[in-house]
């Protein structure tokens, strides 16, 4: 059995009472950075084994841990923060469970975009998730589509990026598209930053931005 565990954004109180079974009982937990993961198992006092999986390292372990998962091993993947899957490994190996007849369980949990998009402000019944935008190749042409979208659009985005892809969203999409920028959710420091493209930019550009951040924006009226 594969269990995909949703972990903690920051506050380790959001763990569910399922995922803290779950942990207890598998073999082996999979996870991105074992420093990081290390202390929420700590804080919780679980004491399993660890093995490192990434986008890094994917490829090249997922057929040997469905080896081990078809010689009765139970597994949970984790992640950093969030769900596995969402923006962070999770797929090859899922897929590759479900071609070996290995079962596969998700459960339910936290993910960075769900309370952003509701604390926005911006229409949440129907919505696109974009993830990153790609770096370099295929963004342009990606925000030229996306301008036309009529849905609530969800990007994911670093902040030393933040301020450029708010610039190019006010290139594609005009500066008075009304967006909402929040980070550190769930933590001390969490901020939630509505307006206008162009009162956003003005906004960012007045402060240092650290954490993980979320971007919601309207979709085209």
């Amino acid at each position: 059995m594969l269990y995909l565990v949703p972990t903690p954004l920051g506050n380790l109180k959001d763990i569910t009472l399922r995922a803290l079974e779950v942990l207890k009982d598998v073999d082996l937990i999979l996870c991105e950075d074992t420093r990081t993961s290390s202390k929420l198992l700590q804080h919780y006092q679980i004491s399993k084994p660890l093995s490192a999986y990434h986008q890094h390292n994917e490829h090249k372990v997922f057929a040997h841990l469905v080896e081990q998962l078809q010689a009765g091993k139970k597994m949970a993947l984790i992640t950093d923060a969030g769900t596995p899957g969402i923006s962070d490994p999770a797929f090859l190996l899922v897929r590759a469970c479900i071609q070996a007849n290995v079962a596969v369980e998700t459960l339910p949990g936290a993910t960075a975009f769900v309370p952003a998009l509701v604390n926005s402000g911006i229409p949440s019944n129907r919505f696109v998730f974009e993830g990153f935008l790609p770096l370099k190749k295929g963004r342009q042409t990606l925000l030229k589509k996306l301008a036309e979208e009529e849905r609530t659009i969800i990007f994911y985005e670093s902040p030393v990026r933040l301020l450029k892809t708010l610039e190019e969203l006010i290139r594609y999409f005009g500066a008075e598209r009304y967006a909402c920028v929040s980070r550190e959710i769930t933590k001390i420091y969490e901020e939630h930053a509505r307006g206008s493209l162009a009162a956003l930019v003005a906004h960012f550009k007045q402060k240092s931005v650290k954490g993980e951040i979320v971007v919601v924006v309207s979709g085209k009226e």
